[in-house]
């Protein structure tokens, strides 16, 4: 950072997100702190025709202690002249002056220029007290600037603040009465006190506001009512998706299917038409239509994260982890990891235990990430095609078995080779407040275009070489495919039977091409171990290829599809997968088996990154090991389970 740069800097749930995102808007990035895993965003505005870069640092109550973010923004003010940032803005909650003034008093020990962004100011009045912000300027000695960041109230005072303080060479004269740098938490504390005093004329912020608050959490955290509504609103959460999302999603699957028909009447036939309809377009349609789904569901949960709800399910959770062996502190990382478990265990750095650490970084890849999103809607789809509830159902039923089986995991570990309790969790409640759209537009278009660049690097990448896989070497006609084209060409066939006849060719060569392929070859060849659960060689190849990346199961097996019936470019992707056949001619996705692929794909650890960063965090191999060979038993053993249970019931 520079003199051209900004940085943001508060207590969490103070709005710092939607500030950053209407001062940069979508000039804005996501990127690590060099040196640490920890995550910041940053973006650019502009400035009276200058061009500044904004950085968003971590949410912190203290730049005392040890934790990583303190260590970051410590790092940053402490930093080279040069390096440093043009101006700090402080962002504090109107309705809760006494905590923010803490981290404000520690922030004016250093030389940056600060600004204080005082939002929320709309919460704060209806307590009924009237702040004086020219005497909390004056008691400061920086400028402050009165604002409302979820409805744009106070932005462009803030710019114009920000131009003052980034022009002006003259150096902040610090408070008389402020602390030393090296002074405690508690005499910062007694500061904020003094100056509160002050700020308000009338006397301090009425309670009003507090006892409604109160009496909305006395329900939702309450251990039955509390635990009711996280279950209503995750349900309400889950079928939402389902409902709103199906109609973008035809649309990308007609796009697609238009796209691929086009390229098949333009290129002659031959490999390159191929490769383009059957892996690259085919490959990528198979992921790309659940695109609505995952921008949908951080839409949502941006919404409810506003709000302040997400604290109080935190709350409400927390008496259920400590059962389980996992602490409170864990309900962050584990929600995090339903978008990825890789910032969900990086996250875990600010779980100070390392027994209460590791079984939550164990634990965390059960947590439904986004890449088996789309792997979850084709099977829930294909077990319940006309039943949209009913797959709505199974959709949070898999996100629900992924909880459970962390649970029971943490407290396996818990009785084996994690013994102890899990430590106390202290946790602040913030304000209530309506939700803002536009934080939540940006947090699904951000996760939506990360879900766009894996599709077009690593998806594209293992779509054209299981297509390779699955297209050569070359099979000659067989002596029945011969038979079927030769009756087809036949005089005085009629057209709709010369037709059939060459689709039943298309069929049995297809088939034929895909046994002798090299990915048949290797399908056929692991295929006995998975042959217990329902999976052919072609499941077989796509649960193996899964391992690699989740999302790319969808892809494999539109790419094995792709490459069996040339007559059928125009097929939606979902309708080709769910009318696979095996080499026999029945159905690869029954009911019981696509039960059974479900069930794996909840509790499988198929993801190699994750392994990669659990080896990091432990500072072990093992426990990468052990999260390994674990998830992926515990999986097996119930896919199995599940189906030679349906299918002693007689569901095939």
């Amino acid at each position: 950072m520079t003199a051209s740069s900004v940085a943001l800097l508060g207590n969490p749930n103070t709005g710092k997100t939607t500030l950053f995102n209407r001062l940069c808007g979508a000039r804005a990035k996501t990127s690590n702190f060099p040196g640490t895993t920890t995550a910041m965003r940053t973006g650019r505005t502009v400035l009276d025709g200058r061009a500044i870069d904004v950085v968003d640092l971590p949410g912190l109550y203290s730049l005392q202690g040890g934790s990583p973010e303190s260590a970051i923004v410590r790092d940053v003010l402490q930093n080279d002249p040069a390096t440093r940032p043009g101006s700090v803005i402080a962002l504090v909650d109107a309705a809760n002056l006494v905590r923010n003034l803490v981290l404000v008093g520690e922030l004016l020990t250093f030389d940056e220029p600060v600004v204080v962004a005082l939002n929320m100011v709309d919460l704060a009045e209806r307590t009924g007290a009237k702040l004086d912000v020219k005497a909390l300027a004056q008691r400061l000695g920086v400028p402050v600037v009165p604002m409302v960041a979820s409805k744009g109230i106070g932005v462009d005072a803030l710019r114009s603040a920000l131009v003052s303080r980034l022009s002006s060479p003259t150096p902040r004269q610090r408070p008389a009465d402020l602390p030393a740098a090296d002074a405690t938490i508690e005499d910062f504390t007694a500061w904020a006190d003094d100056v509160l005093r002050d700020v308000y004329p009338g006397g301090a912020p009425a309670a009003a506001l507090d006892a409604q608050t109160e009496r909305i959490d006395r329900a939702l955290t309450h251990p039955v009512t509390g635990s009711l509504v996280f279950l209503a609103v995750m349900g309400a959460l889950f079928w939402t998706l389902f409902a709103l999302a199906t109609v973008p999603m035809d649309l990308i699957e007609f796009t697609f299917a238009k796209l691929g028909t086009a390229i098949s009447a333009v290129l002659p036939q031959g490999p390159i038409r191929d490769l383009l309809t059957d892996g690259v377009v085919g490959g990528i349609a198979g992921t790309v239509v659940f695109l609505p789904q995952i921008c949908l569901l951080f839409f949502l949960i941006s919404l409810l994260e506003d709000t302040g709800y997400l604290a109080r399910a935190a709350f409400v959770n927390d008496r259920l982890f400590r059962r389980f062996g996992l602490p409170g502190q864990a309900f962050v990382p584990l929600l995090t990891s339903h978008a990825c478990a890789l910032p969900g265990i990086m996250s875990t750095r600010l779980i100070a235990d390392r027994r209460d650490r590791l079984a939550t970084i164990l634990v965390a890849p059960f947590m439904s990430c986004s890449a088996r999103l789309p792997v979850y809607v084709l099977l829930t789809g294909l077990l319940f095609a006309d039943r949209g509830d009913l797959a709505g159902l199974a959709f949070a039923g898999c996100y629900m078995l992924g909880a459970a089986a962390a649970f029971f995991s943490a407290w396996l570990f818990g009785k084996t080779g994690l013994r102890g309790r899990p430590r106390s969790m202290v946790l602040e409640l913030p304000t209530y407040k309506w939700p803002s759209l536009p934080n939540a537009l940006y947090t699904a278009r951000d996760q939506g275009l990360a879900f766009l660049q894996t599709a077009g690097t690593i998806i594209v990448a293992i779509c054209v070489v299981m297509w390779w896989l699955s297209a050569y070497p070359k099979v000659p006609p067989t002596v029945e495919v011969v038979a079927l084209r030769a009756q087809a060409v036949q005089t005085g066939v009629a057209p709709e039977a010369a037709r059939q006849l060459e689709e039943q060719a298309a069929v049995l060569q297809g088939k034929a091409e895909g046994a002798g392929s090299f990915a048949g070859m290797f399908g056929r060849t692991i295929q006995p171990v998975f042959q217990p659960l329902g999976y052919d060689w072609q499941l077989t190849v796509g649960v193996l290829t899964s391992f690699l990346a989740r999302e790319v199961f969808v892809s494999t097996m539109s790419v094995l599809v792709g490459g069996g019936s040339e007559s059928e470019p125009d097929q939606y992707v979902r309708h080709r997968i769910r009318t696979m056949t095996r080499d026999d001619g029945s159905l690869v996705f029954t009911p019981a088996t696509s039960a059974s692929a479900l069930i794996f794909f909840v509790l499988a650890m198929q993801c190699l990154p994750t392994l990669a960063v659990t080896r990091k965090e432990t500072g072990h191999v093992k426990y990468a090991l052990i999260q390994l060979s674990y998830m992926s038993g515990l999986a097996y053993v119930s896919a199995l389970v599940v189906y030679q249970a349906l299918r002693a019931a007689g569901v095939s």
